[in-house]
């Protein structure tokens, strides 16, 4: 749009004003599609926690970490993709974008892109979820899911700050490559690591393992691909990454957490038990019981 300005250098009136150019600003956001496709999202999540839930109901408490885990990552995303339905949970990312002309001056527009950081806060806690039900049934020690989950934490978080990066500069690429390269320090504490310590378990539980972690981590593979299309390089539109997007987080809490869940009643071995706090809390210690040491 070409506006003339009231501002007149020279002096006199009879000088013309002097045209301007006030760029147009561009936007790209989630249509009807994309926000249905949110709602749909949620709604399989809440019907997922529920089920979750269900599921642990008549199991005792010291083997239902599992369910536990499962449950909580189903509600996490879940409060997630509400925020994101109900139109909280974004923000915009602006650019400048240069227009060549081959006669005129060159102009400039606006590109600003919808970008969810709920989607984030989402995975910086369900990630870890799903890596310690990982840890736990292949038998991974302390400290290696300690760096696995301090990994997962640097790979969400770099993704983060790789999509309020701008676009084609080394901010942005320079923080996706931190966040890739804390994906691949997550397959060395939990893949690498776990394939060696889950052979202690048994055959079956080796089994169960290398299927869930494949499934797994193949999902989580797919993520810094799809980020790369979508809010990397935007090629492709928000309704679409947020289709994707769906699809995978569908993947991730509600058939990894079936997978975990069906397959573990299946497999005796696999089954954990946590006494103490765990199962009893903190009432019983202490306690003076008859026919201890004095």
């Amino acid at each position: 749009m070409i506006e003339p300005t009231s501002v007149f250098p020279f002096g006199g009136d009879d000088v013309k004003p002097i045209p301007t150019i006030i760029p147009a600003i561009e936007y790209e956001r989630i249509h009807e599609f994309g926000r249905w496709t949110l709602w749909v999202t949620f709604a399989v999540l809440v019907l997922a926690s529920a089920t979750f839930a269900g599921l642990s109901w008549n199991i005792p408490v010291s083997k239902r970490v599992y369910h536990v885990l499962t449950t909580l990552a189903a509600i996490v995303a879940s409060l997630s993709y509400f925020a994101m339905a109900s139109g909280a949970g974004n923000s915009y990312v602006c650019e400048r974008v240069t227009d060549v002309h081959d006669h005129l001056p060159d102009t400039y527009h606006r590109v600003c892109r919808q970008v969810f950081w709920a989607r984030y806060v989402d995975w910086t806690l369900t990630t870890p979820l799903l890596l310690w039900e990982l840890c736990i049934l292949g038998g991974v020690d302390g400290a290696h899911t300690l760096m696995a989950t301090a990994s997962s934490l640097v790979m969400t978080l770099a993704g983060l700050a790789s999509a309020y990066g701008h676009k084609g500069t080394a901010q942005r690429w320079g923080w996706l490559a931190i966040a890739v390269l804390g994906y691949l320090f997550v397959v060395w504490h939990v893949a690498l690591h776990g394939s060696r310590m889950v052979k202690a378990k048994g055959d079956k539980v080796a089994k169960l393992f290398g299927g869930l972690a494949t499934f797994i981590f193949i999902v989580w593979t797919a993520y810094p691909i799809v980020w790369g299309i979508a809010e990397g390089a935007h090629k492709t539109s928000v309704d679409t990454g947020v289709v994707i997007y769906a699809v995978l987080d569908l993947l991730a809490k509600v058939g990894f957490g079936l997978y975990v869940l069906i397959t573990q009643r299946k497999v005796p071995e696999a089954n954990v038990e946590l006494d103490g706090y765990w199962s009893n809390g903190l009432a019983h210690e202490g306690r003076i019981r008859i026919g201890d040491d004095a």
